[in-house]
């Protein structure tokens, strides 16, 4: 039986087409400009040179969207949303590392800083945005719950051991752990995490499908080629966020301090840099109406930052002997709180609307506003 091109045109377009349109050529340039950006030092030559840097830093961002759709396309749910994920991650690791060893800023509370801020991007911003712009567009939303529920489940655990045991915790003085302590948290973090992506990927995977149909799967998929090229491109435009974001904190922080604000606006802002492109790549999965597929990236995200972030941090404090302080104050444990008691209500139904969004927002309003104002 033959089909007749004529009758089908849209499946004959999308069978040939090219895989140049699949890269647009924008894609492949941004990346190796934010690295010759960083190589010359663009962000330091004056105040055109920081503004060019930034430009360069967007279109780095909206490159390793794009690169990471074309990807998830490729290998499908849930696999796709843990590339990005888990690639962001890394590269986030390795920037808390370099600073923590240049001494940039106080390096005791950097890693929990970071992490902490990232936590809040993600669970309040992100899902909140998502949320809320697909619920705008497409009235009420669903999604698979048991997935869900997982996550906020391992992500409460593994917050709670990272960020607030350590206040309590008696064998030192502060909010820090012992090193025996600080070793047996590394350890069950990655286990949680490597957990989690086996019921993700292996054991249960059907919790994490999307549950809505949506045409672009049935659209053809991109071919190996285009997907090397495109894995590469995302790996280069990661680290070119990274670097361009590491390059540009001193002015930040120049900015920040002498704005008279506190130091921890730096990490916040840099934690936003790095989270971009897993941020735009929810937003469009949620406006699509695939928020199965935002809510995959970004609690995948989370989990991520806290099961390989603490682990590799914990190694470098207790290889080069650097104190570490993990606990956070009483204002960020009544946050996280917060956030993680309405997350489970929020995604508690399968089903959302524009109120939650506009609640997650609220909280992460709050957060910026007493990170500013403590």
């Amino acid at each position: 039986m033959t089909i007749d091109v004529a009758d089908r045109p849209n499946e004959h377009v999308v069978e040939t087409m090219p895989d140049r349109l699949a890269l647009p050529i924008w894609t492949l340039i941004a990346p190796g400009l934010g690295l010759v950006a960083v190589l010359v030092g663009l962000a330091k030559m004056g105040t055109l040179g920081t503004a060019a840097a930034v430009i360069v830093l967007i279109g780095s961002v909206l490159a390793a969207v794009h690169h990471a759709e074309v990807i998830a396309h490729k290998v499908g749910e849930p696999f796709g949303t843990l590339v990005l994920a888990i690639a962001v991650t890394v590269i986030e690791v390795s920037l808390i590392v370099s600073l923590m060893l240049s001494n940039a800023g106080d390096a005791t509370t950097l890693a929990r800083d970071t992490v902490f801020a990232a936590i809040m991007i993600i669970l309040n911003f992100i899902i909140g945005i998502c949320l809320l712009a697909g619920a705008v567009r497409h009235h009420e939303q669903r999604f698979t719950l048991k997935g869900m529920t997982a996550a906020l489940g391992v992500l409460a655990a593994m917050a709670v051991l990272s960020l607030i045991l350590p206040n309590y915790t008696s064998s030192t003085q502060g909010p820090t752990y012992a090193a025996s302590q600080l070793m047996f948290v590394a350890v069950v973090s990655l286990i949680l995490y490597g957990t989690f992506v086996l019921v993700q990927t292996v054991r249960h995977r059907d919790y994490f499908l999307p549950s809505t149909d949506d045409k672009d799967d049935h659209a053809a998929p991109p071919s190996g080629r285009a997907t090397g090229i495109a894995f590469a491109a995302l790996l280069v435009a990661l680290v070119s966020v990274v670097l361009l974001a590491k390059t540009l904190s001193p002015t930040i922080e120049a900015a920040v301090l002498g704005a008279g604000l506190p130091l921890t606006v730096v990490g916040v802002v840099i934690a936003a840099l790095v989270l971009a492109p897993e941020s735009l790549a929810a937003y469009k999965s949620a406006r699509r109406n695939r928020l199965q597929t935002s809510l995959n990236l970004a609690l995948g995200s989370a989990l991520a930052t806290i099961g390989l972030t603490i682990p590799s941090v914990a190694i470098v404090s207790l290889v080069l002997d650097l104190p570490l302080a993990l606990g956070i104050d009483a204002k960020s444990m009544t946050l996280l709180a917060l956030s993680l008691f309405v997350a489970t209500l929020s995604l508690g139904t399968g089903r959302t609307t524009v109120l939650q969004g506009v609640v997650h927002l609220v909280i992460f309003a709050a957060y910026l506003f007493t990170t500013v104002v403590p």
